[in-house]
């Protein structure tokens, strides 16, 4: 391929809107830098290889983020992968209480990471990340209602026991 071919012009676009959000939500479900940077790449090569045509730049981000969301799944079902979740200094989020939070976040089980993820980190709809995820509506609000009691708790936790 040239680097004048459209489609390699199409992937440079789609890396540079939409690659920081498919490392940040690997990131969420592997909790490993090279894991995360490994279904990055796959995702990517997906979109070069397989996509279909994408109505607009939303459309192609949330094909993006489902076909993320479906890796990582994989991945984790794999019997070698081992369970390590330490949030590293190369993940792209700020400092002091938002990394806190992120970093509670990925203690939180595998249900509720991506939907809560997804829904304050990216800023979809419950509806959108229902499609994302293939999962139905009242599943979304169910894992999200159970993943912010989860983080309050574990929040007001580690607050007073810093006191």
């Amino acid at each position: 391929m040239k680097e004048n071919d459209p489609l390699i012009r199409r992937f440079e676009a789609a890396y540079s809107a939409h690659g920081t959000s498919v490392y940040r939500l690997a990131m969420v479900y592997l909790g490993r830098p090279a894991d995360a940077e490994d279904i990055t790449q796959e995702v990517f090569l997906k979109l070069l290889y397989k996509a279909p045509a994408f109505a607009d730049g939303e459309h192609e981000k949330r094909w993006l983020l489902r076909v993320t969301a479906n890796l990582c799944r994989d991945q984790l079902k794999n019997f070698w992968r081992r369970q390590t979740v330490a949030l590293d200094e190369s993940c792209p989020v700020r400092s002091g209480p938002d990394r806190a939070v992120l970093e509670t976040i990925l203690a939180l089980p595998e249900t509720y990471k991506g939907p809560i993820h997804l829904h304050y980190y990216e800023g979809y709809s419950v509806a959108e990340v229902a499609e994302i995820l293939k999962l139905s509506q009242s599943a979304v609000k169910m894992r999200l209602k159970r993943g912010r009691e989860l983080l309050k708790l574990e929040l007001d936790t580690g607050w007073e026991g810093s006191i």
